[in-house]
């Protein structure tokens, strides 16, 4: 039956826009320019405004960096798509409930025809929700169908620029390259943005702010909490401690992504030949934190859109809109003010985190997000082949074993369930708790953003070296897997 439903993309595969696989090897400077051309293209994609909108729209702001999208442009709905029809597809494969031998290049063509004609129907899916939610207000049909069409094509475009990445044209993968992108982007622009929000007062980036404190001889608290000189009331704009918070998270998350159990192994072929198995203390990496966030967003997106829906009730009105969220009119965008999604929204602002009630938001935010992470890690290592059945089969089927054992999978999968749970439930913790830490200083990119861009510029540290290695020494390019 599961195998029957990737067997039903067959067909549609001839139809499916699709970048061929290079029949030549690409050298490695040919895979930077092409990396860079796809970086590039989906860069001015972000500042390109969609027709009949402009820069309207709300500003849906967990959804920007984690799924690297831009307000009122053609990359308004960014790779969220793309990501919720991968992750679905991933954890039903994972799960078994689809029949998928990832080891079979047929199977492998099936799988990704079938993400890409997920990622194109959450496409029109994410668009029509926009517009029916009126999210850019009362359009009529005929600019309706315009708005439609754009975000349909932008999505497929991007689509087909991670199908160039990935193939072998670029390096890495082009998600990544797109989150990374947009998490810099926000680093830069709260950092050194010339564009000040309120007329006649500091400009609006974190350091040329300090500069402007200084100079004006202001107490210098006013450079790590951002104040409006006429109400004194505080802003929620960058601010040094949110910048000194980013560096301080990068170190941090650098470290943690280098610290691991380094288990004795021996090889039964070759006696006295051993080595180790290395168990990262962020064992399945910053995947808990993509899901939370991609749950938190759809929540956020949904109860906006029911509000909306709804006739923009006020507070005490509708019992379920105010359960999911209730909301108020700031600056042209809806702020939630209580329900669910309330609390699932960090409070930005180290003055709100300190006052009553922001405490108590900022305690509930931060456990469902340590919770929702430590399960999503706990999900993941079972569905994703990570946990310790699975990785002892695989290390007594490439020939290992433990030194002073038989070879058999069961005394690996004893001595691997001693730890494999624990630092899955401690590594799923720790990103938790980061994420939401950071935030409540107003970390540059949010909490989430910078964690998942740390694991990516790890990541393609480790392909740029390989890559470099392969060019330089092709003989190793079968070891290195290029």
């Amino acid at each position: 039956m599961a195998g029957r439903f990737l067997s039903l993309f067959k067909p549609l595969s001839r139809f499916m826009p699709e970048v061929s696989t290079p029949e030549r090897k690409i050298g490695f400077n040919e895979k930077l320019f092409w990396t860079a051309a796809a970086l590039i293209l989906y860069l001015i994609m972000t500042e390109i405004p969609l027709y009949g909108v402009g820069a309207g729209g709300w500003e849906l702001t967990y959804l920007r960096v984690i799924f690297a999208s831009n307000q009122g442009t053609l990359m308004e709905l960014g790779i969220g798509p793309i990501v919720t029809a991968g992750l679905v597809l991933q954890l039903l494969a994972g799960s078994g409930m689809i029949a998928c031998d990832f080891t079979n290049p047929d199977d492998r063509a099936l799988f990704t025809t079938a993400s890409k004609f997920f990622s194109i129907v959450m496409t029109g899916v994410q668009a029509a929700a926009y517009l029916i939610g009126r999210v850019y207000g009362n359009l009529t049909p005929g600019v309706s169908l315009i708005i439609f069409s754009q975000l349909m094509c932008a999505g497929i475009i991007l689509i087909l620029l991670d199908e160039l990445v990935q193939k072998g044209w670029g390096i890495g993968s082009g998600i990544s390259l797109f989150i990374m992108a947009g998490v810099a982007q926000h680093i830069l622009w709260d950092s050194l943005s010339p564009h000040g929000p309120l007329q006649d007062y500091k400009q609006y980036g974190a350091i040329i702010a300090f500069f402007q404190t200084i100079l004006s001889a202001e107490p210098l608290q006013r450079i790590f909490v951002r104040i409006n000189p006429e109400t004194l009331e505080v802003l929620n704009l960058p601010t040094m401690l949110g910048l000194i918070t980013t560096i301080a998270v990068f170190l941090i998350v650098i470290y943690v992504e280098g610290v691991r159990i380094e288990l004795p192994i021996a090889y039964a072929k070759y006696r006295g030949f051993r080595g180790r198995y290395p168990i990262k203390l962020l064992y399945v990496s910053n995947l808990p934190v993509i899901f939370a966030s991609a749950l938190f967003a759809n929540i956020y997106f949904i109860s906006q859109l029911l509000w909306n829906q709804a006739g923009q009730p006020p507070p005490g009105t509708n019992f379920w809109i105010d359960l999911l969220g209730q909301f108020r009119w700031e600056e042209q965008n809806p702020v939630p003010v209580g329900g669910l999604v309330y609390y699932v929204l960090a409070p930005r602002n180290i003055m709100d985190v300190l006052s009553w009630p922001g405490c108590i938001r900022a305690i509930v935010f931060a456990g469902i997000m340590i919770s929702f992470c430590i399960i999503f890690s706990l999900t993941w290592i079972e569905v994703g082949g990570l946990g310790p059945k699975t990785v002892a089969k695989q290390l007594v089927d490439s020939g290992m074993q433990i030194p002073g054992f038989r070879r058999s999978g069961k005394p690996i999968e004893l001595l691997l369930k001693r730890y494999i749970p624990t630092v899955t439930v401690l590594g799923g913790f720790i990103v938790g708790l980061i994420a939401a830490v950071a935030d409540f200083f107003g970390v540059f990119g949010t909490g989430m953003g910078v964690l998942l861009s740390v694991g990516i510029l790890y990541q393609y540290y480790q392909l740029l070296m390989q890559e470099r290695i392969a060019e330089m020494y092709p003989a190793l390019r079968g070891i290195l897997g290029g």
